[in-house]
């Protein structure tokens, strides 16, 4: 996945928020708008080509100085698809950037 198409997609509205990804927004105080930002401000940390599930990617951006990840794939209409939302932290991220030992990725 190329993060211009994710970006591009968000700002034409073409994209779907997974059910999992709608509980962990509400539960880490993730707004549409920190979402979005987020997209728009991001890059690709992780690319997961070889997922079961389709391709994916983990995107590092930030809203109100707050590192958010986003793991987007595609939903089987083309658009783009919200799978998580999360703050990175203990105990899987030491830093927004840097998994903790044994940390296993999210998507």
């Amino acid at each position: 996945m190329e993060i211009r198409e994710i970006q591009d997609k968000v700002r034409k509205e073409e994209y779907e928020i997974s059910l999992h990804a709608e509980k962990e927004r509400y539960a880490e105080d993730v707004s549409i708008n920190d979402l979005e930002s987020a997209i728009y401000n991001g890059d690709i940390l992780e690319d997961y080509t070889d997922d079961p599930r389709g391709p994916s990617c983990l995107i590092l951006g930030y809203s109100k100085n707050r590192p958010i990840h986003i793991v987007c794939g595609h939903s089987s209409t083309k658009w783009i698809r919200v799978i998580t939302v999360y703050i990175p932290k203990l105990p899987k991220w030491i830093d927004e950037r840097t998994r903790a030992k044994g940390g296993k990725k999210d998507a």
